[in-house]
């Protein structure tokens, strides 16, 4: 378990919890009121700073209710927090529904989830190991 400072920057912030004991991520709310129309997107604000231990990241996501039922999902999902930030933890939702979507303050609004991270040492070489895939991707093994 890590241990993460949070700040309220803002006094109707709610501090995020898990819901249910072994969930992966902590519930962000919304400190303020918004109306999400179709393809838009807005920068909501949960009102709160945090402090990552070096050695890891926070990363915000979709909640799955609202995407399914509202189509309410996360630009840049996931959005990455990286240890050093320290302002405010701002989702930045976007409505790929047909509706308008009311956001109201202290709505569930997206989760974040914390992981262990490791830097990367690159190493320039003239080739790469061989593999059965090679150079592959984008639907190369077919959908079936």
């Amino acid at each position: 378990m890590i241990k993460i400072k949070i700040k309220k920057i803002k006094e109707n912030a709610i501090v995020p919890k898990y819901a249910h004991h072994g969930d992966a991520g902590v519930d962000l709310y919304s400190t303020e009121d918004y109306i999400l129309k179709p393809g838009e997107r807005t920068l909501v604000s949960t009102g709160i700073a945090i402090s990552i231990p070096p050695g890891h990241e926070a990363q915000v996501r979709p909640k799955s209710g609202l995407a399914l039922k509202h189509g309410i999902s996360i630009v840049n999902t996931p959005g990455t927090v990286d240890c050093e930030y320290r302002g405010e933890i701002g989702v930045i939702a976007i409505n790929l529904g047909q509706e308008d979507f009311k956001i109201e303050k202290g709505n569930k609004i997206a989760q974040m989830v914390f992981n262990k991270i490791e830097e990367a040492d690159f190493e320039e070489v003239e080739e790469l190991d061989d593999t059965t895939r090679g150079d592959g991707g984008f639907g190369s093994t077919g959908h079936k």
